[in-house]
């Protein structure tokens, strides 16, 4: 089983460097840490708020502001002591950090569905609603959706970038269905691929 969570995640290296790129870390946030060559040490940590985390072999690791691809290689490089050769680190985005209780309690509005979902637009958000209630109420996927790779856009006004959030929603990884809505938000839903 081991052998085939391994090669499912270096699946996910190859197939998303652009999404954990553009996603920046921040305090608050859950980060799931998977090292290959040795599977005890894979485990999910919390940004704490000064944007580090703590992770065994290698101590306290500032990782705030920076994207799951470079947080990977910092961690990488501090367990090189450990191993023969430097290992194979993946990090991932388990959960968001909420940016402010006023953002969640705030009533959302223009939330946006779009791809391959049935009722494609935008979605009357009442406050609470969260990404499966979305995607519920949109009339749920269309038979080409796919859903491993359900994308969730938020935009970061204050540094006029975007983030994306991936979830799957046939394992429940990746960031939760449970995530609260928030105004501007868009889902994305892509086209399943050949052998998808």
């Amino acid at each position: 089983m081991s052998r085939i969570k391994s090669l499912i995640i270096a699946v996910a290296m190859l197939l998303a460097p652009q999404l954990a790129t553009a996603y920046v870390i921040t305090p608050g946030d859950t980060l799931q840490v998977d090292v290959l060559e040795d599977p005890s040490l894979s485990r999910a940590v919390l940004v704490l708020p000064d944007g580090s985390v703590n992770f065994p072999g290698a101590g306290s690791i500032s990782v705030g502001g920076k994207s799951p691809v470079a947080a990977q290689d910092l961690i990488a490089n501090r367990l090189a002591s450990e191993f023969a050769a430097k290992p194979s680190v993946y990090v991932s985005v388990a959960g968001l950090s909420p940016s402010s209780q006023k953002d969640l309690l705030e009533k959302p509005k223009n939330i946006y569905i779009m791809g391959e979902i049935n009722k494609p637009g935008i979605v009357e958000a009442e406050q609470g609603i969260t990404l499966l209630q979305a995607i519920a109420q949109a009339g749920g996927f269309t038979r080409f959706a796919a859903t491993k790779r359900v994308e969730l856009h938020r935009p970061d006004l204050r540094a006029g970038t975007e983030r994306v959030f991936i979830f799957d929603y046939r394992t429940g990884k990746g960031i939760s269905g449970a995530t609260p809505l928030l105004k501007g938000d868009v889902i994305v839903i892509p086209e399943r691929r050949l052998f998808e």
